[in-house]
């Protein structure tokens, strides 16, 4: 085989292993046996082709915007479906609302599967939406690690006040974050008076989707919203075995 293929999967296999640590230049050219010059035109070839990114300042490298779409295909969606569907069916059937599955795809958050439940009113919300302004697109970064979300914000910014007003600047950002990492779920009523709340889903310990409860302000009070949360909780922590007997 073309032995500068082989160097470029191993690159692509080494930074993509974690991929939101950043890892710079030295530590792949070492930890691969690679000459750093060789290693340093693979790994620029590589982020001109959208494989790779460069993060400024010299603070290493992470998977691009291919590799990601790579990721993220058909195949992990159906896996992460399948191990989803029975669940939400059967949250959905004990609280009697809708319930979603969605990921983090750049700044917004995707919906990837939901089920809805037959109601007069319902609540309804974008199949894709800004990050900040949802419950999962909240937590899916409250989740992740410092470094990458870190990241996160130097390439989309902090958010809006409109928004998000208790994390509009750095240092509110990091203790609201801080906060939802510490409960393990979310909650945000948005402009519609939809509220909804989010719990992590987990494959081997790595945060990679989370399941939402959405419902009409209107029908939650206290009670009703302490007993969703637990509820989110547990179907989520559901999702996440069956992932990882998947």
């Amino acid at each position: 085989m073309i032995q500068v293929i082989n160097r470029a999967i191993d690159i692509l296999e080494y930074v993509s292993n974690d991929p939101e640590r950043a890892k710079v230049l030295g530590d792949i050219a070492s930890d691969l046996s690679l000459n750093p010059g060789t290693c340093a035109n693979i790994i620029k070839t590589l982020v001109t082709r959208g494989y790779l990114e460069k993060l400024d300042l010299q603070k290493g490298y992470l998977p691009g915007k291919k590799i990601l779409d790579l990721s993220g295909n058909t195949i992990y969606k159906q896996e992460l479906i399948e191990a989803s569907e029975e669940e939400m069916l059967k949250l959905s059937k004990k609280i009697k609302e809708n319930v979603l599955l969605a990921i983090l795809k750049g700044e917004n958050r995707v919906v990837l599967y939901q089920h809805t439940y037959t109601q007069m009113v319902q609540a309804t919300t974008q199949e894709e939406k800004r990050a900040y302004d949802s419950s999962t697109g909240r937590l899916l970064i409250a989740l992740k690690r410092e470094d990458a979300r870190n990241k996160f914000i130097l390439k989309y910014g902090l958010p809006p006040t409109n928004i998000w007003s208790e994390a509009s600047t750095q240092k509110k950002f990091l203790a609201t974050v801080n906060k939802i990492k510490e409960d393990g779920f979310s909650v945000y009523e948005c402009t519609d008076q939809v509220v909804g709340i989010a719990a992590p889903i987990y494959k081997k310990g790595v945060p990679i989707a989370a399941l939402s409860v959405y419902v009409p302000s209107f029908r939650l009070d206290d009670n009703q919203r302490d007993k969703l949360i637990k509820a989110a909780i547990k179907s989520a922590a559901n999702i996440s075995a069956n992932l990882d007997h998947l």
